[in-house]
């Protein structure tokens, strides 16, 4: 085993051979209760629960990445420091962080127990990491996000539920089959292994030997078509849910948030001069710290995002990998839209250190994020370990109406389906005569927010429309060889999630209110919410279409003789610079800048907290067309989401509020 992952002490191995999970003497249980009072007593030593103190209900669900390590905890790149400010960002209702520095690390936990959905939001690894490196080595949960479980099974975390933990408690030792006992035979051995690293030490010496799957032929779905082709040593088998395998990877990105993780560990485990493989298929962007120089609450760790620059420009420069770094201060775009735009094709399966990954299932690819330890063991062996996942089939009809967009039906799928966990952990299968409707942009919207759905990935069906977008922003590809890359499911297909038909044309204008995405209401029922900024950008919201919209609403408001409203400061930012020059080649720079409206050049920013657009104060209220509203991710006001058409048209009206063609009357202004 290399030195990258500690091992779990809770693992003993009995005088008869059986392996068995079993507590430390001494050691602490942490429950995170909603009632914030009580965790700090915990941290403080001055109370010990039990389950006989706790309800489930009494714990809190949906504790979010973000939570656990906020951006800027993420600046460090050694898990030891990150695991010193571990859940900085649980607040209070007064602001004030519920963990000081060190709380979780002196407090002598081995265990930390929650609600449902734990780890939801980004992929970041840095989320288990800052609990393993404190002294946690099993994490009960209710129910957990599909990435956040594989980082923390990557790293050798136990996870569990709150009937062992009832056992545990009493004293018992479980035999760690009850650990392993409901996940597939890799996940398992790599479990007992330790974590990744070291199952992958024993994949490589022949130890542990990975069969491929041995399942009957059968009518599969798209993303089980995808696995099926890039299966190691047997191309073409028939896969279906909880098979597991080891597939080749196309190819997959990082960035500076998260390469020198990746840099670092496979020097720990691989010595300095490792090599990756298939370096061309495989890239480097800086897009996600790009403005964080910019923005006053980031200034105190401008020295830690440098060193993340440096040894991600030291990691491309070792690999040969493609290099998306900033030139001259601007970066070439947010890593989601410009590796669609560059090299993501129909039937591939891409792999990515960010959730939003999923971005490229709009090209009918099969693409998830990872943490960065399980990237650093693909991008190091070129395949990777997989379940085959579930799917769930979502059958869209008719069209959209006039003012509503993808973003507000992935609103309304959060709504209704994520928020009941049909999606959780799933493949969200988008097609039906509706999608044909639907921009390549638009659907790269419905796949780009399938991670808020807490989903394994989204996935849509592919077209004349997908080939005709692919060669206009890649002169020269072959459109042939595109389309013999095309995957379609199967007539039969098995969906455990269900087949679902949206009627597109029953769309309204939708708003996820402050706090989760799944807060989702129709705009027309929110009632009177006054803005202070307009944020239009983001992977979500930057593309081409996406600058349609804005332009199509200011140009409007614009021609009626109307404004930004008063008090109200608007932002765009490019997801590219292809779609940049696309905006500018029409206008739209010129018509944002005329109205008051501030242009930032391509990149991330205000979506984490790390750019101009980010609130201020807790008072502040935003209408923002990004992906994510957690409590204090786009600065600590109140944050709510919507589509591009709703985030204009509010900027002008000064309040929340959906587009709607003629809504701006010659010569009355929307605030008055």
């Amino acid at each position: 085993m290399g030195a990258t992952i500690p091992m779990n002490p809770l693992l003993h191995t009995t005088e008869d051979g059986r392996r068995v999970v079993r507590l430390t003497p001494g050691k602490r249980v942490l429950f995170l209760t909603k009632d914030l009072e009580q965790i700090r007593a915990q941290l403080r030593g001055e109370l010990d629960l039990t389950l006989a103190d706790v309800r489930p209900e009494d714990l809190l669900d949906d504790i979010n990445t973000d939570t656990m390590t906020p951006a800027w905890v993420c600046f460090r790149h050694r898990p030891e420091d990150i695991a010193l400010d571990a859940y900085a960002g649980l607040l209070d209702a007064e602001g004030q962080r519920v963990f000081g520095t060190r709380a979780l690390m002196d407090g002598g936990f081995e265990v930390i127990v929650s609600g449902q959905r734990k780890g939801t939001g980004s992929s970041r690894e840095t989320a288990p990491q800052c609990e393993k490196w404190s002294g946690i080595h099993l994490v009960i949960a209710s129910s957990f996000a599909p990435i956040h479980e594989r980082n923390n099974l990557n790293l050798g975390q136990l996870l569990g539920d709150h009937a062992q933990l009832a056992r545990l408690m009493a004293g018992e030792a479980l035999p760690l089959d009850e650990f392993t006992a409901g996940y597939d035979p890799v996940t398992r051995a790599m479990i007992e292994a330790g974590g990744l690293f070291p199952f992958a030490a024993q994949v490589a010496s022949g130890a542990v030997v990975i069969p491929p799957p041995s399942t009957a032929p059968r009518p599969m779905t798209m993303a089980e078509k995808i696995l099926s082709r890039h299966l190691v040593g047997a191309a073409g088998a028939p896969v279906a849910p909880g098979d597991s395998c080891l597939v080749k990877v196309d190819g997959g990105y990082s960035h500076e948030f998260t390469t020198a993780q990746v840099h670092h560990f496979l020097q720990q485990e691989y010595g300095p001069g490792y090599r990756v493989q298939n370096p061309d298929k495989f890239a480097v962007f800086e897009d996600h710290l790009l403005y964080a120089d910019g923005v006053k609450k980031m200034m105190p760790f401008i020295t830690q995002i440098q060193t993340l620059r440096d040894l991600q420009r030291e990691f491309q420069a070792h690999t040969g990998v493609r290099d998306y770094s900033a030139k001259d201060g601007v970066s070439p775009g947010i890593c989601h839209q410009v590796a669609r735009e560059e090299f993501i094709d129909p039937g591939e399966f891409i792999q990515a250190t960010d959730s939003h990954t999923c971005m490229g299932g709009g090209h009918n690819a099969l693409t998830w994020g990872v943490g960065a330890t399980e990237y650093a063991g693909l991008i190091h062996a070129g395949f990777t370990a997989v379940q085959v996942p579930e799917s769930i089939r979502f059958e869209l009809t008719g069209a959209l109406p006039p003012g509503v967009t993808a973003k507000d039906l992935i609103l309304h799928v959060l709504a209704t389906f994520a928020v009941r966990e049909d999606t959780l952990d799933r493949v969200m299968e988008f097609g039906g005569p509706g999608l044909a409707s639907l921009s390549m942009d638009e659907r790269a919207t419905l796949t780009n927010m399938a991670t808020e759905c807490s989903a394994k990935s989204g996935i849509c069906e592919a077209d004349d429309a997908t080939v005709a977008w692919i060669v206009a922003h890649r002169p020269g590809t072959d459109a042939q060889a595109l389309r013999a890359g095309f995957v379609t499911p199967d007539p039969g297909a098995e969906y455990a999630g269900g087949v679902h038909v949206i009627d597109l044309s029953a769309i309204r204008a939708m708003v996820a209110e402050p706090g989760d995405p799944t807060y989702g209401k129709d705009v027309a029922d929110l009632g009177e919410v006054a803005i202070d900024i307009a944020y239009g950008g983001s992977c979500t919201a930057g593309k081409e279409e996406d600058l349609d919209f804005y332009a199509q609403v200011l140009s409007e408001a614009r021609a009626a003789g109307q404004g930004l409203a008063p008090g109200v400061a608007m932002y765009i930012q490019y997801g590219s610079e292809g779609v940049q020059r696309y905006a500018e080649q029409r206008g739209y720079a010129e018509l944002f800048r005329a109205l008051g409206v501030r242009v930032i050049d391509p990149g991330c920013g205000a979506c984490i907290g790390c750019g101009p657009g980010v609130s201020e104060t807790a008072d502040q209220v935003t209408v923002s067309a990004i992906n994510r509203n957690f409590q204090g991710r786009s600065g600590p006001g109140k944050l709510y989401l919507a589509s591009p058409l709703t985030v204009a048209a509010s900027a002008i009206a000064g309040r929340i509020t959906s587009y709607q063609p003629g809504m701006f009357p010659l010569g009355v202004p929307q605030h008055a």
